[in-house]
């Protein structure tokens, strides 16, 4: 996997970050900072997502796995998706990956 920030990972999809800029036609556009500041791509938070209590997907097992691995760390199998993506945020803080 890459060194997406949660991006690969993320299961419940995020609202895209739309900004009304100051471009020449004063259109919304996906990526631009933000009026508030956050920077995080998250637009819920994990125990409030609707499908958070599903199992995790293979993109983010396969991603907690490398990310385990990195960080010397054992996590069960059967995490929920809001889990699993709450263990990608904290291990990708202890690697250094998605900074």
């Amino acid at each position: 996997m890459s060194d997406i920030q949660n991006n690969d990972a993320s299961v419940e999809p995020a609202t895209p970050s739309v900004t009304q800029n100051d471009s020449p036609t004063g259109e919304e556009t996906l990526g631009a900072p933000r009026p508030d500041g956050d920077t995080s791509s998250a637009a819920k938070d994990p125990e409030d997502w609707v499908t958070g209590d599903e199992p995790m997907t293979g993109p983010q097992k396969s991603y907690l796995d490398t990310l385990a691995r990195e960080a010397g760390e054992e996590l069960p199998a059967t995490l929920t998706k809001a889990e699993a993506s709450e263990h990608i945020d904290r291990l990708q803080k202890v690697t250094g990956r998605g900074q």
